[in-house]
């Protein structure tokens, strides 16, 4: 009956590589599962979403990208405002870019009272005096990755915020602030504090 011995034994060895490679399997599974979904190379997303419901990629703070917004009238007198953005560990990606989240790359979104006016893949811009009519006003700048998500660190997406009043009679242009220092109010621009992402890392915005 050695055979028999023999069979059984080997019927015992592939159970047993079965089972072991079917426990290998499922340890995979549930590490993908654990992590795969809110984890990527880059930072992790989290399930909170901005105002377009975009969600948050939450990096480290000292690998975060940060931005600055000056907003001044436009020389020209015709009632639209010149836009400039100040960065700092960010590059804007070329049109056309994959996808998928790079470190300190992608694109930033302008909004005017939380209202998006364009997608920017450069510092500066022209806001026509008809999306900012007599009133005061917030111009916000947010950075995101070209997958879609906010750059965000703790929680806050890295965005920057500043608040103009638009009237007829605006004609000079304010005086320039300097991003490296204290934000400037001036007439027609208010500076307004929080948020993340001003490039002297006090979230404020001129």
């Amino acid at each position: 009956m050695s055979w028999t011995r023999t069979f059984l034994a080997a019927l015992g060895v592939c159970v047993l590589l079965l089972t072991g490679t079917s426990g290998c399997d499922s340890d995979a599974a549930r590490e993908e599962g654990e992590n795969g979904v809110s984890s990527s190379p880059v930072g992790k997303v989290l399930d909170d979403t901005d105002g377009e419901g975009r969600h948050l990629r939450e990096v480290d703070e000292d690998d975060a990208p940060e931005v600055g917004i000056e907003v001044q009238p436009d020389p020209e007198g015709d009632g639209a405002w010149d836009v400039r953005l100040t960065l700092r560990d960010f590059r804007f990606s070329a049109a056309g870019a994959q996808t998928r989240a790079v470190a300190g790359r992608g694109l930033a979104h302008l909004y005017v009272d939380d209202r998006l006016v364009t997608r920017l893949r450069n510092p500066e811009y022209r806001l026509a005096s008809g999306l900012v009519p007599r009133g005061t006003h917030q111009v916000t700048v947010r950075l995101y990755a070209d997958d879609g998500t906010v750059w965000a660190v703790d929680g806050d997406p890295v965005e920057s915020t500043a608040a103009l009043t638009a009237s007829a009679a605006e004609t000079t242009a304010p005086p320039t602030a300097d991003p490296s220092g204290p934000a400037v109010s001036a007439p027609g621009v208010r500076s307004r504090t929080g948020g993340r992402g001003s490039p002297d890392r006090a979230g404020k915005a001129s």
